[in-house]
């Protein structure tokens, strides 16, 4: 089966073809990071008219890539939510109309099982992986743990009760001054800084639970910040020190989290999946344990069609599908999903 995935959710327009025999055909992706750096953070109503703009020319290339004709196609899998609504309505719309003309079945997928199920493309020497495993989302939208006992099987454990881990990298490099989007220049500079020379509270590790809080992490930072001398060495430094914060509380929450599924396999997606510390941390938490963690590529922790077009062909194959109209659901709780039956 050959699906078209589509993703317009926020500010990325992903598109790519996934065929279940063959694999990753081809992917395109279109950022709108330079058309919204001037407001320092996303416009929806700008999100929403650059996908309107982007989205046709990005499946003709891609089906290109593919070497396909749009009419080889057998599905078509779109992002139905979490996300702006606007934005999520041009894919939804255009993945309709695209399958009603085609004659071929659409399904709805949900984002956040996109992120969840990316690492599931990738070829490891262990072998594919496969549920049940925990799955830590950790993106500029979301932090959850959440236990996978098979796809379309969720179990939330834990969230985070504010700022998404993401969303604090990016206000925290506002608040010192770094440009938009904060997280990934963060994480350059905090390449630079001086391990221990700012250490910051892992929140809510001192407790029981799976749940995170990132937003006192970053006033710590910010009263750090206003009492240095703001130098860009102390910047650095800084950087480094709410970093390790970071990683070492997903990394101590994850663990819990594998001690109360009882499983030793974790699978890590979103954007601060991309984390080059993070990854690292939770390898070594892995091995120690004599379990296994696996990532998508770097390239497919931020949002792509992949994981969507992935995701969507796995619904399809199982004969799920949606009529014709057009609907999507910004707010969607990952746990009122269907069980895929294999």
């Amino acid at each position: 089966m050959k699906v078209l995935g589509i993703e317009t959710s926020c500010d990325e327009t992903g598109v790519a073809v996934y065929d279940t025999e063959a694999g990753l055909r081809a992917h395109a992706l279109y950022s709108q990071v330079a058309l919204h750096a001037e407001y320092g953070g996303v416009v929806p109503e700008l999100a929403s008219r650059d996908h309107v703009r982007k989205l046709l020319p990005l499946i003709r290339q891609t089906l290109a890539e593919a070497g396909m004709a749009v009419d080889e196609l057998d599905g078509v899998a779109y992002t139905a939510g979490p996300g702006l609504v606007g934005a999520l309505l041009v894919g939804a719309g255009v993945a309709r109309s695209l399958a009603w003309a085609l004659d071929v079945p659409a399904v709805a997928v949900h984002h956040m099982e996109g992120h969840l199920l990316a690492p599931l493309m990738e070829e490891t020497d262990e072998g594919p992986l496969e549920p049940p495993f925990v799955a830590l989302l950790v993106s500029g939208g979301h932090t959850q743990l959440v236990a996978v006992d098979a796809i379309g099987r969720y179990r939330l454990l834990g969230e985070t009760l504010d700022d998404a881990a993401g969303e604090a990298f990016d206000k925290t490099a506002k608040l010192m001054g770094l440009p938009y989007p904060g997280g990934p220049h963060l994480a350059a500079m905090a390449e630079q800084g001086t391990p221990g020379a700012y250490r910051f509270s892992r929140p809510m590790t001192d407790r029981p639970g799976l749940d995170f809080s990132f937003s006192g992490l970053k006033t710590q930072v910010l009263l750090a910040w206003q009492k240095s001398d703001q130098s860009d060495t102390t910047r650095a430094d800084i950087a480094r020190g709410f970093e390790d914060a970071v990683v070492e509380t997903l990394a101590i929450k994850c663990e819990r989290a594998l001690d109360a599924a009882g499983c030793e396999t974790l699978v890590v997606a979103g954007g601060v999946g991309a984390n080059r510390r993070l990854r690292a941390r939770l390898q070594a938490m892995a091995e120690q344990r004599g379990g296994r963690v696996g990532f998508p590529r770097p390239a497919f922790c931020t949002d792509n069609g992949a994981m969507i077009a992935f995701a969507g062909a796995l619904r399809l194959q199982a004969g799920q599908s949606e009529d014709a109209s057009v609907r999507v659901t910004p707010r969607w709780d990952m746990a009122s999903l269907p069980a895929v039956q294999s």
